[in-house]
């Protein structure tokens, strides 16, 4: 492949030059319009920003994302997370890549946010869910097209949901299909019951009727059934009367599933604004102290007050200030930001304006990880028709305060989403932790003080200011300091996997047998991971534990983001331990020593069989010695699983490697 002309390469770099942190963005400008960054642009970049040709190549290669040659093959990205790792993803990354051949390059990812789905894959900007050898060739063979764009005509509504997970099972198949039969087709987020995707709803008297999981054979029967009397094989009943549906107390999730999610129309009629036009009418610091009052945690793991942030960036003197959404949701098991981002866009915008506006912040930049392209186009629309409609701009719902949202993208790097790292990554460096102090809430993006929060979290705002009982009332859910609700995902090898917004206190099993099943396979749990890859492995036994911080902290585990991963008894708890220091040691951002070279000695040790007590000398210096926590609770679920499964360690763990 030839290089690009050198006016050619100008041209894509010139609108990022003035841009804030602009080399990230003028990089990803040209990857996704060569497939690569030519070598004629490296010059360029350093000159358009002033800095060092070493330091643009030293961003290029901090991500996983940006690659200097152009590619041979199609690229094939196969989910090798814990929760796709739970359904065999493993295996199956083999399979396709022999079946694959010369055909597609097959690169390793760590998430793609349909952990219930699993084994999964990206593909043209496209997820597919339960991968074989055999789908992988199929996919390969269709020609690349767009998504399937929202459908919607006149008549009784029919609801389809456009969510990834949905896609990934042939939710645009079914809604087209649905379309060309003459049907109102409306697209929507997904309830969160991912088991029974493609899900179609539609609009009768008594309420929304649910049906599923629907095929392309089924649209003739259905559609009969529509126009009839209702009756069909696949008919669930109304969806909110369902199970899964009704034990639920959904605040955040309230319009996701629901809502057509781009509709300002629909938005406003359930709900939304009420949130940020009280806020309006309220001082700054009465709406921290009804955050305050709420209790509201963040929910991206670190559980810190939230009021208590905001109070903080409030009160640090500065001229400008921001607002992040930390939307790098990497954690397999996790994909409640995703669900939110493409279910309910505007109520990330709302939350964010609010606390624009109780901390004296004008800007705000959401950084959504590369792997979700859809939340990014969901995030980047919403943005454009909130500016349109007044909702952001110079003044928001006609009111004298001003704040703006801009989207920034990741690229493949799993330690974004550590706070500090994510706030490099904005500025367009290397995505490489900060030591703290000072806090970003003091010297955050670009040196001003910032309020860093998870998406759920800043969701979660609005409801709390709509009413003036809204901070009681979500202080009221929960338990003890863990108040409100969270959104629990369940994944790997469950039955019934999905997302689920209860209140915290109810325990793990709960959740996962009374919600999620058990697990797919019929076999029993032979272990549980709450939090992500550096959540602690539970047992079988321990699952009675209350879904709340404190509680979980007592039994030297993380809620984290709220991701459950369930493995049945066949799981080798070696190898996953052994997963857990390799994957640290590929996501590492290699600032510090204890993470970089521990992880890798970790890896070697549990390869080499080593004593344990000198594996828990490793992780007592990584857990003490580490910048953050990438290193610093990667000890968690190698700890967990010698503590719990020492006998799994007994005989030499098969080296899955990183492809």
């Amino acid at each position: 492949m030839s290089e690009p002309a050198v006016t050619e390469l100008g041209s894509l770099i010139a609108p990022f030059i003035t841009m804030p942190g602009g080399l990230m963005p003028a990089l990803h400008a040209l990857q996704d319009t060569y497939g690569w960054i030519p070598t004629g642009a490296i010059g360029q970049l350093a000159e358009a920003f002033n800095i060092g040709i070493a330091e643009v190549h030293g961003v290029i290669s901090f991500y996983h994302d940006f690659r200097t040659t152009p590619p041979g093959a199609p690229i094939i990205k196969m989910c090798r997370g814990e929760a796709c790792q739970a359904r065999g993803a493993v295996g199956v990354i083999d399979q396709v890549m022999a079946a694959a051949g010369d055909a597609a390059e097959v690169a390793d990812v760590f998430c793609l946010g349909n952990c219930a789905l699993g084994p999964c894959a990206l593909y043209n900007g496209t997820v597919h869910a339960h991968v074989t050898a055999q789908a992988a060739l199929d996919f390969l063979a269709q020609p690349l097209t767009a998504p399937t764009a929202t459908l919607d005509q006149s008549g009784t509504r029919v609801y389809v949901s456009t969510d990834i997970a949905a896609r990934s099972v042939g939710a645009d198949e079914v809604a087209t299909a649905l379309h060309q039969a003459g049907c109102n087709v409306v697209r929507t987020g997904t309830r969160g019951m991912l088991w029974l995707e493609p899900l179609v709803e539609i609009d009768t008297p008594n309420g929304r009727t649910a049906f599923g999981p629907i095929t392309a054979d089924d649209i003739d029967s259905l559609v009969t059934a529509l126009h009839g009397n209702g009756q069909h094989a696949k008919a669930l009943g109304l969806t909110a009367e369902l199970p899964w549906m009704r034990a639920q107390n959904r605040w955040t999730f309230a319009r996701v599933g629901v809502i057509s999610p781009l509709s300002t129309a629909d938005y406003e009629s359930n709900g939304g604004l009420a949130g940020w036009r009280a806020a309006l009418a309220m001082t700054p610091a009465a709406v921290i102290d009804a955050v305050t009052t709420s209790g509201l945690r963040g929910r991206g793991g670190a559980a810190f007050p939230t009021g208590i942030k905001w109070k903080t960036v409030a009160d640090a003197p500065a001229e400008q200030r921001y607002i992040c959404a930390n939307a790098d949701e990497g954690d397999s098991g996790t994909f409640a930001d995703r669900m939110l981002m493409e279910g309910d866009p505007f109520a990330l915008i709302e939350g964010m304006a609010i606390a624009g506006y109780a901390v004296g912040a004008t800007q705000g930049y959401i950084y959504i990880r590369s792997e979700y392209p859809a939340a990014v186009t969901a995030m980047r629309t919403a943005i454009q028709i909130a500016r349109h409609h007044g909702w952001l701009g110079e003044h928001t719902l006609g009111s004298d305060v001003a704040f703006d949202i801009n989207v920034r993208v990741g690229a493949g790097a799993y330690i974004c989403g550590e706070e500090t790292s994510m706030l490099e990554s904005l500025e367009g460096k290397r995505g490489e932790v900060r030591a703290k102090p000072p806090l970003p809430a003091h010297v955050g993006l670009f040196g001003k003080p910032t309020v860093v929060n998870n998406v759920i979290t800043l969701a979660s705002v609005p409801g709390i200011i709509a009413t003036p009982d809204g901070a009681a009332q979500y202080a009221a859910l929960g338990t003890g300091r863990s108040t409100g609700t969270n959104i629990f995902q369940l994944a790997g090898n469950i039955a019934r996997g999905g997302a689920l917004e209860v209140p915290f206190g109810i325990t793990l099993r709960a959740l996962i047998e009374d919600f999620g099943g058990g697990t797919a396979s019929g076999r029993s749990i032979g272990a549980v991971q709450v939090g992500g890859p550096l959540g602690a492995y539970l047992t079988a036994e321990q699952i009675d534990v209350v879904m709340d911080y404190e509680a979980f902290a007592a039994i030297d585990a993380l809620v984290g983001h709220g991701g459950i991963v369930v493995f049945d008894d066949s799981v080798n708890m070696a190898a996953q331990a052994r997963f857990a220091m390799e994957f640290c040691s590929i996501e590492s951002c290699g600032k510090c020593t204890p993470c970089r070279i521990g992880s890798t000695r970790g890896v070697e040790m549990i390869d080499a069989r080593s004593s344990f007590d000198d594996i828990e000398e490793l992780c007592e210096t990584m857990a003490d010695g580490s910048l953050c926590a990438m290193g610093g609770l990667t000890p968690l679920p190698v700890r967990s699983a010698i503590k719990h499964w020492p006998e799994h360690f007994a005989v030499k763990v098969k080296q899955g490697g990183h492809r």
